[in-house]
């Protein structure tokens, strides 16, 4: 049952990853301009997660009284403090997307990847390999890169000094991304109670109610609510076309937070980093074909890089997991 949730969790990550993105840069590209709106669209979704947490209390096994079906107030405050930092990564996000082709926003997230190892290193012991280190060096060199020959992927109307708001605030987004990811992991393990995916479903509501109202606040003060219909109104693909693509965000980007709490919970914090990394040459593809956007030499090199990397870093697992296995059985 574990790898099947693990199967669908990942199933959806990518449906997520993919799509996200792609929706949201639809939203600016043709007249949207909210930050924070664009923000509280990530994360306003959740409410649908009710929906498996309400049949999954109805099929739940009522002979096993010494498993807990609701989370404990310890965890949902853990929940709480941590999508205060998920609405912080999500405006940050925004920020970045909006200056940025989609292919350059998500080579610049894959340095998510270099962060959640750091902090798993700091956090929870993570242990480096010179393959883990490779990985993480060729990846930096990726995005600085990028970061040099800004020139030659700027969009068109984007101010140089509008593309290194959008690049630094892109790093900014995966650095705390990979916060989110490892204190998620901390948190289940200092639950005091048996973790079950009900309950990381339950986590996954209060961290995005906490991350929707940061947001909420936020675009009330930036009155971006206000200028709904205003903005509707000159949206260039028209009115019911900008109200399904606000509705469109909503529900895919929550199918990528249900993807990562399943990861997490049925594997590691890690893990969850570096799948949605592997998924960037997808998204890339995506926007190459959706927008028409611009593949240069130095995005080719970047990807190259960012690929390389991988590859070290799946190898070194590899050999790790094989070291591991043979210590424990030595006869084999």
């Amino acid at each position: 049952m574990k790898l099947g949730l693990l199967i669908l969790s990942c199933a959806f990550s990518f449906l997520g990853i993919t799509g996200g993105p792609l929706l949201l840069k639809l939203y600016f590209l043709h007249g949207g301009s909210r930050k924070w709106l664009s923000s509280w669209l990530q994360m306003a979704g959740f409410p649908v997660i009710i929906i498996p947490l309400a049949v999954l209390y109805i099929r739940r096994d009522r002979n096993l009284p010494n498993i807990e079906f609701f989370a404990s107030r310890k965890l949902l405050v853990y929940a709480g403090l941590i999508g205060l930092f998920q609405g912080i990564d999500t405006v940050l996000y925004s920020y970045g997307l909006s200056f940025l082709p989609v292919s350059t926003s998500a080579l610049i997230f894959t340095t998510q990847l270099v962060f959640t190892s750091f902090v798993s290193f700091f956090w929870v012991k993570q242990k480096f390999t010179p393959y883990s280190i490779n990985a993480i060096v060729v990846i930096i060199l990726g995005s600085v890169l990028l970061g040099i020959r800004r020139s030659s992927d700027r969009p068109h109307g984007v101010t140089n000094s509008q593309y290194l708001l959008g690049f630094f605030s892109s790093i900014a987004a995966a650095a705390i991304l990979a916060v989110i990811l490892v204190s998620t992991q901390v948190a289940y393990a200092k639950a005091n109670q048996a973790m079950t995916y009900p309950i990381a479903l339950q986590f996954q509501v209060c961290m995005s109610f906490s991350a929707t109202f940061f947001c909420t606040i936020g675009g009330l003060i930036n009155k971006d609510f206000m200028a709904l219909e205003k903005e509707a109104s000159e949206f260039d693909l028209g009115t019911q076309m900008y109200y399904l693509v606000l509705v469109s965000n909503m529900v895919v980007w929550q199918l990528l937070f249900i993807g990562r709490v399943g990861m997490i919970f049925c594997s590691s914090s890690l893990f969850a980093g570096v799948f949605a990394a592997s998924i960037l040459p997808f998204t890339q593809i995506a926007a190459v074909l959706a927008f028409h956007e611009n593949f240069t030499g130095e995005k080719g090199m970047a990807l190259a890089l960012t690929l390389w990397g991988f590859t070290s870093y799946f190898y070194g697992s590899y050999r790790k997991k094989t070291k591991e296995t043979k210590s424990l059985n030595p006869s084999s």
